[in-house]
């Protein structure tokens, strides 16, 4: 019996063998080749973090936390976010594919898929599995064009998995001047350097202020006793005391860790009316996220960018659909690359220790990929 990748309770991964159902007149049936999870919102739902706990109510329009005391929903859980196969059957409907095809989609992470044709695409003549398993962080960062990154830039790009890699890419092609890539794992700073970006920061690094070590990178430091403040007595008391005087910091930061002390972080590294542009998840509480310093003074402007929130702001122009074909284009052309985004890559057979690696040691992967026998 063919098996798949689930976990039986939080945090707790293991193969299982399942029963292939009947096939359908429009369904097909596809061999897989090739899969991987996605790191993200994926480990939320894994770990049975907080957020995953309080599901999105589309009818509130909010979240309505589940019951105090209700057990961990959603398990078992099947893992993982795209594959790549073959089709082994068609159904006697099935219009769109052959036996033979090679095909891709959102499938779990198991030896064989059985879906209606219109759930799977073909996989372009050379993409790569690698690249195609890609294709989801490349939209979720295309939600970037929120940011409204402009020609001559200056971005620093906060949390380099697999989004925050294809994120540092789309600000070079969108025409930024400076991209740093902000991570504490030295190997992903290695792919966001062969990636095009400028400078890679550990952001544990000298005082671990990566904020300050942003702005410094950006211009020239301020005197001694910081640039002159001009005061102006106001009526009623009030004095006027202008905070713009410096230019110093990124004209846009993104923040694709998910981490509220990297929120922080990309905030403060932003210059005074800038973007703080967040494509994150985050499956915990703020912690170390203070508002009450540079948010508060430097007028920044807050984005919540996500791909599949609909409309998007800029439609009926930009659509889902259109973030999916423009991505597409870009990978299966070579204008975004996933060259070292998916690391490491492990036999299905593996593939229990390979996942639990992801959450207790994320520093070893970026995005594991799952090949097939």
């Amino acid at each position: 019996m063919p098996r798949e990748l689930i976990a039986v309770a939080p945090r707790t991964p293991t193969l299982c063998e399942y029963e292939e159902p009947a096939l359908g007149e429009r369904q097909i049936r596809i061999r897989t080749e090739f899969a991987s999870p996605k790191h993200g919102t994926e480990l939320v739902a894994y770990r049975d973090e907080p957020a995953a706990r309080r599901p999105y109510d589309f009818a509130w329009g909010a979240v309505v936390p589940r019951p105090e005391g209700e057990g961990p929903a959603g398990f078992p859980l099947r893992l993982g976010n795209m594959a790549v196969g073959v089709v082994a059957e068609v159904g006697p409907a099935v219009g769109r594919f052959r036996v033979g095809d090679r095909v891709f989609g959102h499938f779990p992470i198991r030896e064989t898929q059985t879906v209606d044709e219109a759930d799977a695409d073909p996989l372009p003549a050379g993409l790569s599995p690698e690249a195609a398993v890609c294709l989801d962080p490349a939209v979720m960062a295309l939600a970037v064009r929120d940011a409204r990154i402009g020609l001559g830039d200056r971005v620093a790009v906060f949390g380099l998995g697999a989004i925050g890699l294809m994120a540092v890419q789309l600000a070079r092609l969108a025409g930024a001047e400076l991209v740093v890539a902000v991570d504490p794992i030295a190997a992903r700073r290695e792919v966001a350097l062969a990636l095009g970006a400028d400078v890679a920061l550990d952001p544990r690094a000298g005082d671990g202020d990566a904020g300050l070590a942003i702005r410094r990178l950006t211009g020239s430091e301020p005197g001694p006793n910081g640039p002159p403040r001009p005061q102006r007595r106001l009526l009623g008391g009030y004095w006027e005391r202008p905070t713009q005087t410096s230019d110093l910091g990124v004209d846009v930061a993104v923040e694709v860790s998910g981490s509220s002390q990297a929120l922080y972080q990309a905030i403060r590294a932003t210059r005074f009316g800038g973007t703080v542009c967040v494509l994150s998840f985050y499956g915990g509480e703020a912690t170390g996220l203070r508002l009450g310093d540079e948010f508060h003074i430097n007028r920044l402007q807050l984005t919540s960018a996500r791909a599949e929130s609909q409309p998007l702001r800029d439609a009926p122009g930009w659509r889902l659909e259109r973030l999916v074909e423009t991505s597409l284009g870009w990978l299966t052309s070579g204008r975004l690359r996933a060259d070292g985004i998916v690391a490491p890559i492990v036999p299905f057979a593996d593939s229990v220790e390979a996942y639990r690696e992801i959450d207790e040691h994320p520093e070893r992967s970026i995005k594991l990929g799952i090949v097939f026998s």
